[in-house]
C-alpha cells in the first residue's frame, strides 16, 4: 500500500466513457463539474439523458474513438468486459491512451486490458469503493482503490486520479491481486449473504430486532444490484470460490455444535428422570 501523491497542476481531460448506466452517470455528474469533458458511449441509446448532462453520446465505437479521448473509463458490466473490449476498432485512436476500468474486480479487468489494447496505451484498474446510494451526499472519506498496471504517460494518470482525491476520496493503491482478495471477503461475502436472504424471502416482521433490521438491509442492497454483477463477483474472482466453501464449512460446523449441544441436553433430560 502507498500514499497517493500530491500534484498541484491537474489538467483537463477528455474522458470516454463506455457503458453509460447507472454507475457511470452517477461519477460523470462530479466529474463534469470538476470541468471535464465527458464523452460516452453504450448498447442503451442514453441520448436524451447525455443532453441533459451535456455529454456528448456516440451510438458508434468508431466514431467514439475518433473523438481524442486522454482516457477511456469502462463501466461496462464485469460479464460483457471482453466482448466489448475485443470488438474495440483500435486503429480508430487518435493516439497514446490511458484506459481505466472501474469494475467491482480487478485481475480480471487487468488481464483483457494487457492483452487486448495496443501497447502504447496506458492500463489503470480501479474500484471506486461507492456507488449512487453510498455516495449521494459526496464523496469525502470513501475509499478510492487504484493499481497503476502500465503507465508511462504520468500528467494523464495523475490528473484521472486526482478527480476522486479532489472529491476527498481515500487514495489507497493496491495490487489487483490484493483488491480481489479483499474483495472476495467483504463485498462477494456480503452479496452471497444478501442473495442468500433472498431466496429464504425474509422480510420485516412485527417484532424485529435491530439485528435482523441490519439483515433485511443486506438483503435489500445487494439485490438492488443485477444477479448478473453478482454472478461476475464469483466468476471472475479466483478468490471467490474459496469463500464459497469457507462459507458451507461455517455453516456445516455450526450445525454439527447446535446437534451436540441438543444432544447433551437430551442426554441430561434422560439422567435426571
Amino acid at each position: 500500500m502507498s500514499s497517493f501523491p500530491s500534484s498541484s497542476s491537474p489538467r483537463t481531460l477528455k474522458i470516454g466513457i463506455i457503458g453509460f448506466g447507472p454507475f457511470a452517470q452517477f461519477l460523470a455528474k462530479t466529474i463534469i463539474k470538476q470541468g471535464h469533458t465527458i464523452r460516452a458511449t453504450s448498447r442503451s441509446d442514453h441520448s436524451e439523458l447525455s443532453v441533459q448532462l451535456g455529454i456528448s453520446f456516440f451510438r458508434n465505437m468508431d466514431a467514439f474513438l475518433e473523438s481524442d479521448n486522454d482516457v477511456i473509463l469502462l463501466s461496462t458490466s464485469i460479464l460483457s468486459l471482453s466482448e466489448v473490449v475485443k470488438s474495440m476498432p483500435f486503429n480508430r485512436l487518435k493516439g497514446q491512451t490511458l484506459f481505466a476500468d472501474v469494475l467491482s474486480v480487478k485481475e480480471y479487468p487487468r488481464e483483457v486490458l494487457l492483452q487486448t489494447v495496443p501497447q502504447d496505451c496506458d492500463v489503470l484498474c480501479t474500484h471506486p469503493m461507492f456507488g449512487p446510494e453510498s455516495g449521494k451526499e459526496g464523496w469525502k472519506d470513501l475509499t478510492f482503490v487504484y493499481d497503476r498496471v502500465r503507465i508511462s504517460n504520468e500528467a494523464i494518470c495523475r490528473s484521472f486520479l486526482q478527480i476522486f482525491q479532489t472529491e476527498g476520496c481515500k487514495m489507497l493503491e493496491i495490487s489487483c491481486e490484493e483488491h480481489d482478495k479483499l474483495a472476495a471477503q467483504s463485498q462477494f461475502l456480503t452479496h452471497t449473504i444478501g442473495w442468500m436472504l433472498s431466496e429464504m424471502e425474509i422480510g420485516p416482521t412485527s417484532i424485529d430486532t435491530k439485528g435482523f433490521q441490519k439483515l433485511v438491509q443486506v438483503k435489500q442492497s445487494t439485490t438492488k444490484d443485477s444477479f448478473d454483477l453478482f454472478c461476475g463477483l464469483f466468476i471472475h474472482n479466483r478468490f471467490a470460490r474459496q469463500e464459497v466453501q469457507n462459507l458451507e464449512l461455517a455453516l456445516e460446523k455450526v450445525k454439527q455444535k447446535l446437534k451436540e449441544r441438543m444432544n447433551e441436553d437430551q442426554d441430561r433430560s434422560v439422567s435426571n428422570q
